[in-house]
């Protein structure tokens, strides 16, 4: 990863949601080159370069030279495969990364294709799959005098990114590939993949041949996933009776995975009562399956990446939502959606922070819907949503109760519509109107709306990259119609908002961090200098002041508490993403970053607003079911009640304007809800900032009737 300029455009959402229309993209490349400046350039070939063989070998150069103890090169591939096993992805890389580093400096070819097949895994298990697909080809490439070693996984990988893709063909003629090189010890695990890709493509012949191979894994690791792939297999010989009874079979009364392999046989029961035409007990059995969810104790299974599964907690909770949908019981669905985010936040977290993760802390405590509609007030609304395969689920919740939605609009199709309308805001396209207009009409008109509600928007996957308030209709943007703020959950904005709303005027502010020439944020700093005078008590630290130890000691202290420097969303790994600090010894030799795994282990208990004045604090990896996964929980964990956080490169400029209007108004009594209103409303105002680039980056999220006491 490399260093984000708040001017510059970091595009990391093309990799991640792979959103621009190729043949589009060739028409108008010559033209889009054009209109970008030197800055988005580069910002856009930093994310093209970001996870490559040049820029990780750089980066295991650093590491290594930081090791204290230099280890082996296979140690460093050893370690590469465990991080990956236990979820650990950016750990993972950067071990493979230091592998790669010393397989060149002793021109060991063995050890350049081992590290490269590890980058393999890595990425595949993150979901990165245009990164895995490139490094298992480079294996594939470099390894073939190591075909049990190199070749066999490699295959196999490119197995699962097929099967994970929607092509089961060549899923099983990559897994086929990787059985004519495995091991005896490898080779039960490809045919489980295989078994799953003929079950895909409609060969339940192929499939009962291929599963009869492998019974010699009854009493193994993979024993609970054969005992799924049978009933799997059963359901596609039109068995359902005999799938039910396997699936049945498959249920553990004990053993530190009960809860894990109980899901599954309950889930797997489910799809054979619907099979049957038992919708009743299919939704007994789907519920039954989520009540296992919560007590599963670790949250990353690799031996589902490794049989091709890809099971996924998540599949429960769509599959019983779009059952209870399609029996009009939208109230059901909406706590089903409740309990899934929280759910989806735990599997991330656990495991991986220094300290233990206090559940409660984390998810708060799941509300009631009345618990939800009692909290709001006249003219609020919570708008929630929920991403199906084949449709998206909305819920407006009141006072007075609430509405279920079903709208006609495809997970992958949400996904490039958003894409195309980030890119065109992002490149300051004017066909940004237009497709603001088509979102709205999508998401916002049938929701009937009452005129200046104030809306919390609680989003899903590709929604939470959404910058609502740029949406427009013929009366204006969304946000010239409605106030608006955003939550992980409902649960979660009320027990936010519950928090004490009327604050103390005390500022801490950091800007500027010295860290080189190239990190220089003039336009940071002069931003903390003009706000600082607004409030009643400020401490302001800049430049060389703004390290780690200045900003845990004295943010802390602080009733907001705004950071205006370099930040960087961790699309791999979202505990990686990084505020970029000062390092304590100057002359600065890099940057020291804080992670957003460290923001957990703050105490920020008197701390009631955190401003992330810096490029893609709202960013991270999606995970489905809950919110962006990186700063935003991070603090909101570490107690803070609501935060201001940018979803795309800032203008120094509008950047300025917005936060002294945010903060003038927030200062003199209004709520946090108005006062971001008022903000945008400002920029867009001025006829040079009138795109929503300018206006639109910044989101409020958490407690929106927060206010400073004047």
């Amino acid at each position: 990863m490399k260093p984000i300029g708040r001017t510059c455009a970091g595009l990391a959402l093309f990799a991640m949601l792979n959103v621009c229309a190729q043949t589009a993209q060739k028409a108008h490349a010559a033209t889009a080159d054009q209109a970008l400046t030197p800055a988005a350039r580069q910002a856009e070939a930093r994310v093209r370069d970001a996870e490559t063989i040049a820029t990780l070998s750089q980066e295991g150069r650093l590491l290594l030279a930081r090791d204290q103890v230099k280890l082996d090169g296979y140690a460093y591939c050893s370690m590469s495969v465990a991080a990956a096993e236990r979820g650990d992805f950016r750990e993972s890389i950067e071990a493979a990364s230091r592998a790669l580093v010393v397989a060149r400096e002793t021109d060991n070819a063995h050890l350049a294709a081992l590290s490269r097949r590890d980058l393999a895994i890595a990425y595949s298990y993150a979901g990165d799959l245009d990164d895995a697909e490139r490094y298992a080809k480079e294996a594939i490439a470099a390894g073939g005098k190591n075909p049990e070693q190199v070749l066999a996984p490699a295959h196999k990988i490119l197995g699962d990114i097929a099967a994970r893709r929607g092509d089961p063909s060549a899923a099983l003629g990559e897994y086929r590939a990787a059985l004519a090189t495995a091991s005896a010890r490898y080779r039960p695990m490809v045919l489980l993949s295989i078994t799953n890709a003929q079950i895909a493509t409609g060969d339940a012949a192929g499939a009962r041949a291929t599963f009869g191979e492998t019974s010699g894994v009854k009493d193994t690791l993979l024993a609970p996933l054969r005992r799924r792939i049978e009933g799997n297999l059963l359901l596609a010989e039109h068995k359902p009776q005999a799938a039910l009874e396997a699936f049945s079979a498959s249920a553990t009364k004990g053993g530190s995975d009960a809860s894990y392999d109980n899901l599954w046989a309950h889930e797997g029961m489910g799809r054979a009562y619907l099979a049957l035409g038992d919708r009743g007990k299919a939704r007994e059995a789907w519920l039954a399956a989520l009540d296992d969810s919560e007590t599963i104790r670790a949250r990353f299974r690799s031996d589902e990446f490794k049989t091709g599964l890809f099971s996924d907690t998540q599949t429960v909770f769509e599959e019983t939502i779009a059952l209870v949908v399609e029996d009009g019981d939208y109230k059901q669905a909406w706590a089903l959606s409740e309990r899934s985010r929280s759910r989806a936040l735990l599997d991330v977290v656990r495991n991986r922070l220094a300290t233990n993760v206090d559940e409660t802390q984390l998810n708060g405590r799941a509300l009631s819907l009345d618990d939800v509609t009692s909290a709001l007030n006249p003219g609020e609304a919570i708008v929630e949503y929920h991403g199906l395969p084949d449709k998206l689920i909305a819920w407006v919740v009141r006072r007075d109760g609430i509405q279920g939605f079903t709208l006609p609009v495809p997970r992958k199709d949400m996904t490039l519509a958003v894409g195309d309308f980030r890119t065109s805001i992002i490149r300051g396209r004017p066909q940004a109107l237009t497709y603001g207009a088509k979102l709205d009409a999508l998401l916002i008109q049938p929701l009937g709306l009452r005129p200046n509600e104030r809306i919390v928007i609680v989003p899903n996957g590709s929604l939470h990259y959404m910058p609502f308030q740029a949406l427009r209709n013929a009366q204006g943007f969304l946000i010239q119609r409605h106030a608006l703020a955003l939550a992980p959950s409902a649960s979660i904005a009320v027990q936010l908002v519950r928090r004490q709303q009327r604050i103390a005027s005390n500022l801490v502010a950091f800007g500027n961090p010295r860290i080189s020439p190239e990190f220089d944020l003039p336009g940071a700093e002069a931003e903390v200098r003009a706000i600082g005078p607004l409030f009643a008590q400020r401490e302001t630290f800049l430049q060389g002041d703004v390290t780690r130890k200045t900003f845990s000691d004295n943010a802390p202290e602080g009733r907001i508490v705004h950071v205006a420097t370099h930040a960087q969303a961790d699309t791999i790994d979202p505990l990686h993403s990084r505020v970029l600090l000062a390092p304590a010894k100057q002359p600065a030799d890099g940057p020291d970053p804080m992670l957003a795994q460290d923001i957990y282990n703050l105490k920020f208990d008197s701390v009631a607003l955190v401003t992330l004045s810096a490029c893609e604090t709202a960013l991270g990896r999606i995970e489905r079911g809950d919110e962006i996964m990186g700063f935003t929980r991070a603090f909101f964990y570490a107690g803070a009640s609501a935060l201001l956080v940018s979803m795309w490169p800032v203008s120094d400029e509008s950047t300025a304007l917005t936060m002294r209007t945010f903060y003038g108004a927030l200062t003199k009594g209004e709520e946090a809800i108005d006062a971001m209103r008022d903000a945008q409303l400002a920029v867009l105002a001025d006829g040079k900032f009138a795109h929503p680039f300018y206006w639109a980056p910044f989101d409020l999220m958490g407690n929106w009737r927060l206010s400073v006491a004047r």
